[in-house]
């Protein structure tokens, strides 16, 4: 290849510079510095180590890029366009405008060639672990000796701001110590953020932090010198027993004659004066915005023939895996497309009428056998697995010496969440999550972009009220079920016995567009006897009418979770005195708010208007359910330490009082 030539290699390189300045400057809005200083090591990655090929941005077996430093977007537009994937020049002019898919940070799904919606600072490192370790799973279940169908690298670049978060830490200590040596990340050690030089918050020595996270860590002085740049990237895709650390020192906003090495590279349009001075310094036409000088454009075809040339040896060689072991194979297929096939009748435990059980515990019972018929299914706990019920008996541990699908994530929740996040954008796994719902504020901001991707995680969020009980207020979750509710796109899912429990996992499993919260109590509840009860399947629906008084209903009570007997108790004794109560179980208002309104309307007919809603959580949003003359028994305030019995007791969730608000709301009929 032509990459040879310093001189086209340089063009090229000032090619992604001068896009970036153009099109940050046309949009007056976005951070060209970060681009300019990083395209000499893109272009020799893309170019020279990079395993993908432009024509076929979902090839399996391709390395995966990250761009975690996202406001560094066009850089990766920048390479895109040039290597000769479907992201026309066009989409590059039109950058941070409405209906492009060049949007302000990458992202997945959008724009070919992007395998990650990054933005939030860590999150993209977080994801680059999870998928160095799907790569390894994935590798562990299909490779055959002298057929490794699955055999790639990721490659990630990280900024100051990246390094600083909370999140990065987590996670490159957990890829560290599972010795991930399929993993590099490129750190850009410009020393500047939005704010300024990075001295003010930042000192500290990142190769000496990471040689104690178990990384080997290599460093290149000088972003612009291309040897030793190419040199540190071969040497990081010859390893494999260990992730690599690449410190590389950048000048930010490089060439620019003023503004380099400032914050007002980092967030700013140059400025049409600095535009022009920096393509004079390049040689760069300056009548001729988003110039591509036509050697430059010659490299994309060159690029797509690189790429075609790796995917079509791989197709060569899985066309041989496919003769020798067809199951395999077929397996393979089915893990890459998310095909799932379970006979759901046969899988699902059956829970006895009668007895007690908490529904995290009924959750551990469906996710053994899952793990048994389902291999693609992966996850864990963090530090929590004997009391979120994910201890899994026959699967040992994933570690550095040893590959499973069963994970200690460590005290880690955040990285957890940006970890799954990666497993699920690798492909060929399902990824779960295990802690207390309290700590689902930990993890949000990988949660809230799994929604945003349409990731189909899962989370198991056990403890999920003041039913958590001695713990206390610090444990007890108030807010977090309106929180998630919040979350466009993910779907939060509350069940109120062990056979609701049962029809979640059900639907978290089939769901493929998105992320589920299986919200779940530490404290044991009676498994309904459904005889003349709606059944459990209907749990599926989202919401269902549990039990119907004879001759219609003049008042509804409506529950999720632990709080579905209270109601249905409180029921029962309302007909001992002729008044007629239907109990609607509600474990998720997205599904059912999924179902046609003609079956919303025969579980909450809005004839009836005398409505009590009982959740031990925030009363925040149960005004789409409860209107009219209805009333909310909810929890607005903290907890107590104290048994769980006691503190319900305390707090107003008792038969008792939903019979009360039941006559209140009677009374207040019009």
């Amino acid at each position: 290849m032509t990459e040879t030539d310093p001189v086209l290699i340089w063009r090229s390189i000032n090619t992604i510079r001068c896009l970036a300045m153009d099109a940050v400057e046309q949009a007056q809005s976005g951070h060209p510095g970060t681009p300019m200083a990083l395209a000499p090591v893109g272009w020799l990655l893309w170019t020279r180590h990079l395993k993908h090929d432009p024509a076929h941005p979902d090839w399996p077996n391709r390395d995966r890029f990250v761009l975690s430093c996202g406001h560094a977007s066009m850089l990766l537009y920048g390479l895109l366009h040039l290597t000769g994937y479907d992201l026309p020049l066009e989409e590059i002019k039109r950058f941070r405008q409405w209906g492009s898919r060049t949007p302000g940070h990458p992202e997945h799904g959008l724009t070919p060639g992007v395998e990650t919606t990054t933005g939030p600072l860590g999150q993209g490192i977080g994801n680059a672990v999870g998928m160095a370790i799907a790569e390894r799973v994935l590798a562990e279940r299909f490779n055959q000796t002298g057929q490794d169908v699955i055999d790639h690298r990721v490659w990630c670049f990280a900024s100051d701001g990246d390094l600083m978060e909370g999140v990065a830490s987590e996670a490159c200590s957990l890829a560290g110590h599972l010795r991930l040596g399929k993993l590099t990340i490129i750190y850009d050690d410009n020393h500047i953020t939005i704010d300024g030089d990075t001295a003010r918050t930042f000192d500290e020595d990142v190769a000496a932090r990471f040689r104690a996270y178990g990384w080997r860590v290599l460093q290149v002085a000088d972003g612009n010198d291309l040897s030793a740049i190419d040199q540190a990237l071969t040497d990081a895709g010859g390893e494999s027993n260990r992730p690599t650390l690449i410190v590389l020192r950048t000048i930010i906003g490089y060439p620019a004659p003023t503004r380099q090495n400032s914050a007002k590279a980092h967030g700013e349009p140059l400025g049409a004066e600095e535009v022009k001075k920096t393509k004079e310094l390049l040689g760069w036409p300056l009548d001729e915005p988003f110039h591509i000088p036509p050697d430059v454009a010659d490299e994309a075809p060159k690029a797509r023939e690189r790429g075609a040339a790796f995917h079509e040896e791989w197709d060569r060689r899985f066309e041989r895996y496919r003769t020798e072991y067809a199951d395999l194979a077929g397996q393979f297929d089915d893990a890459l497309s998310g095909r799932i096939a379970l006979d759901w009748g046969a899988l699902l435990p059956q829970f006895p009428a009668g007895t007690a059980l908490a529904t995290r515990q009924a959750s551990g019972s469906v996710l053994e056998r899952l793990m048994g018929a389902l291999p693609t299914l992966a996850g864990g706990s963090a530090d929590l697995a004997g009391s979120t019920g994910t201890t899994l008996k026959d699967l040992p541990l994933f570690s550095a010496e040893r590959v499973g699908r069963n994970f200690a994530w460590g005290i880690r929740e955040h990285a957890m969440g940006s970890v799954m996040n990666g497993m699920a954008l690798h492909g060929g796994l399902r990824p779960y999550g295990a802690t207390f719902l309290i700590f689902s504020d930990y993890m949000r901001p990988a949660i809230r972009l799994a929604a945003l991707m349409e990731l189909p995680t899962i989370y198991i969020f056990t403890h999920d009220s003041i039913g958590l009980g001695e713990d206390g207020p610090t444990h007890q979750p108030v807010e977090q079920l309106a929180a998630l509710r919040a979350i466009p796109n993910l779907s939060v899912i509350r069940p109120g016995d062990a056979a609701e429990t049962a029809e979640a996992w059900r639907l978290a499993i089939s769901r493929t567009d998105g992320p589920t919260a299986l919200v779940l109590t530490r404290q044991k509840l009676p498994v309904f006897d459904r005889t003349g009860l709606g059944p459990a399947a209907e749990a599926r629906k989202g919401g269902y009418v549990l039990f119907d008084p004879p001759g219609g209903p003049e008042a509804i009570l409506i529950a999720t979770g632990s709080e579905l007997h209270l109601a249905f108790d409180a029921a029962r004794r309302l007909s001992d005195e002729g008044i007629r109560v239907r109990v609607v179980s509600l474990p998720s208002w997205d599904h059912f708010r999924a179902q046609p309104a003609e079956y919303r309307e025969s579980v909450l007919p809005a004839s009836v208007r005398a409505r009590v809603s009982i959740e031990a959580a925030a009363r925040f949003g149960w005004l789409e359910w409860v209107t009219g003359d209805g009333e909310m028994i909810g929890l607005d305030h903290f907890g107590a330490s104290a048994p769980a019995e006691r503190i319900f007791q305390e707090f107003g969730f008792t038969v008792d009082a939903a019979m009360a608000a039941v006559r209140r709301v009677l009374g207040r009929r019009t």
